[in-house]
């Protein structure tokens, strides 16, 4: 949905606009791989809206280290469960 109201948003914009809002994003996608920060095209997208609208970046920056975290271990829960016969 968050991608539906970004690409609804840059519809919206001018053309000049709408083309240096993707080049933005594009640029910020290369850096984020550049750095191996394993996030998306879309997260990147969410976490920038977000910050656009006031969050605290060093706040996001945490919650998605937290995920992260959370996030080997409900995997390794799922692998660990008997499968079914």
């Amino acid at each position: 949905m968050v991608e539906w109201l970004r690409n609804r948003s840059i519809s919206q914009m001018d053309p000049e606009a709408a083309r240096n809002a993707r080049d933005s994003l594009d640029l910020v996608f290369h850096m984020s791989n550049i750095l191996d920060t394993g996030l998306d095209c879309h997260s990147l997208s969410v976490l920038i809206a977000l910050s656009e609208l006031g969050f605290n970046p060093e706040a996001l920056a945490a919650v998605v280290k937290e995920f992260r975290r959370e996030t080997p271990a409900s995997s390794s829960v799922q692998s660990s469960a008997p499968s079914a016969p």
